[in-house]
């Protein structure tokens, strides 16, 4: 079992930048792929980033990294859009999963125009 809890979110204008940042807990925190995702009010929750790839609509403006020693991954989110308007979730999938298995509750950001 992995336990993950965002923070870090909060309102923002347009233009400007927020650290995401998700802890995690319970077992060995190397052996999982980590991402981001984010659900927009009206909208399905969609892919944001992984270490490997991320989103057309963020390359350029996020970044993922992880600290293995501190179990935690980050997201940096720069020029932000009105449109990153969103609850942001991380995930957290066993190297052998096909999907994500472990979520945590989300943390909120807004992006005001």
């Amino acid at each position: 079992q992995v336990h993950l809890v965002e923070s870090g979110g909060g309102l923002v204008q347009a233009g400007g930048s927020l650290r995401l940042s998700c802890a995690a807990s319970g077992r060995t925190f190397s052996f999982y792929d980590m991402a981001w995702f984010r659900q927009a009010p009206g909208k399905e929750r969609e892919f944001v980033a992984s270490i490997t790839r991320s989103a057309d609509s963020v390359k350029g403006r996020f970044t993922i990294s992880r600290d293995n020693a501190k179990n935690t991954v980050y997201l940096q989110m720069n020029s932000l859009k009105p449109e990153d308007t969103a609850v942001y979730y991380c995930a957290a999938r066993a190297v052998a999963s096909t999907g994500y298995d472990y979520w945590g509750q989300g943390t909120q950001v807004t992006v005001s125009s």
